[in-house]
């Protein structure tokens, strides 16, 4: 473990020296931790020993999670998103389930180890899309400002919508491959997850924003204490939504778009510190995901895998979303732009996890599809970002609505 910590800081403060140069060029930093982690993983240097735990991994994917979407919706422009709402709306109302029964579909064709319950939760876990990997295009000041927000909302939802369907289709499955499972009612374990995660982030972050303010005035505030202030509150969201039994990403998210409505011009020197520490998580998790993860499952691939990552990415993702936003007033351009943008990364891998922790019969299989799935998607989306940002603002027909 020592050795292992030297060379992550040593890895952490030379990244963070060029971090600049990279993110102006091709390769985006999550392909460059991973790739990084995988080589002084076992497979090759055998630096990191590759024995982290599935718990190990889903704490530092919450986390980063946590503070990625409460960060980055905080950082919302509300006006922009509120004059086209109908944009997330309909990625998130009609497009995500037509992701989720497409990707099912398909993992039933392709794969008949699968049940229909299992290739539900297949379906589910690769329809949530990634904001930690989305935020190159989010932050892109190129692109309509409309692009950004919409895409910005609907990755930081989709997470938290899917949560609720995909322990909804673990019952299902469960209650069909033994008889101890418990009934389950649909219906109550969605609003559950949605009402409690909202009322949680919404309630939590106004009563955090008026203290904060309050101690502002009387001075109370200090600079090193300001490092802490959204961090610990992006925390104390998801950690108390999930506790009552709520959507975790879902209070983080709500709680950010509210933190950033209330707080306005100030909000930016509270943000900061969170997205630095954010930035620091995802670099462990995906130096983890390499050593630990990639390297095990290269040997296990085959050719119905391999098309289905590669499907799942395209077709099932893209053609939904491009649907979806039929009437918004979208060019083709910009609806293939957000159709193509919605990365698979830490969610579909917290998602796999809890799969595996589930005892399914087919969790082992599902997640070797999801890591395969998350891998491809880094390298597509990171080098396809700049490319594909200068096509769309290259459409003449695209603009601010």
């Amino acid at each position: 473990m020592p050795n292992e910590i030297i060379i992550l800081s040593i890895f952490a403060f030379l990244y963070s020296i060029v971090a600049g140069k990279i993110e102006r060029g091709a390769a985006s930093g999550p392909i460059i931790f991973v790739i990084s982690g995988l080589i002084m993983g076992p497979m090759f240097l055998g630096w990191f020993e590759g024995n982290a735990t599935r718990a190990d991994l889903r704490t530092f994917a919450d986390l980063t999670l946590v503070m990625i979407l409460f960060s980055d919706a905080a950082h919302a422009n509300l006006s922009v998103l509120k004059s086209r709402i109908k944009v997330p709306a309909r990625m998130l109302l009609i497009g995500l389930p037509g992701v989720i029964l497409l990707g099912s579909g398909l993992a039933l064709v392709l794969f008949d180890v699968l049940s229909i319950y299992e290739a539900a939760i297949l379906g589910t876990i690769l329809a949530a899309t990634d904001a930690a990997l989305g935020k190159a295009v989010i932050t892109d000041k190129r692109l309509p400002t409309w692009v950004r927000e919409g895409l910005n909302a609907e990755s930081g939802l989709n997470d938290g919508l899917c949560v609720p369907f995909l322990f909804i289709f673990i019952a299902l499955a469960l209650n069909a491959s033994g008889p101890e499972a418990s009934e389950i009612e649909p219906l109550v374990v969605v609003l559950e997850e949605l009402g409690i995660g909202l009322a949680v982030g919404l309630g939590l972050t106004f009563i955090g924003a008026q203290l904060l303010r309050a101690c502002m005035k009387l001075g109370w505030v200090t600079e090193i204490w300001t490092q802490v202030t959204v961090a610990a509150l992006a925390l104390a969201c998801y950690s108390l939504a999930q506790n009552l039994h709520g959507s975790g990403y879902i209070a983080a998210f709500s709680g950010g778009l509210l933190f950033g409505h209330l707080l306005k011009d100030a909000k930016h020197k509270f943000i900061l510190a969170a997205e630095g520490i954010g930035e620091t998580l995802a670099m462990i998790t995906w130096l983890l995901f390499g050593a630990a993860v990639v390297g095990q499952v290269a040997g296990l691939l085959t050719l119905p895998v391999v098309i289905y990552a590669l499907l799942s990415l395209t077709v099932v993702r893209v053609l939904p979303i491009f649907l979806s936003l039929a009437g918004t007033g979208a060019t083709t351009r910009d609806r293939l732009f957000l159709g193509w943008f919605g990365p698979r990364g830490l969610a579909s891998v917290v998602f796999a996890i809890i799969a595996l922790n589930s005892g399914l019969p087919g969790a082992e299989f599902i997640s070797l599809i999801v890591i395969l799935t998350v891998f491809f998607s880094l390298v597509a989306h990171g080098v396809t970002a700049k490319p594909l940002a200068a096509w769309l603002i290259g459409n003449k027909g695209t603009r601010e609505q």
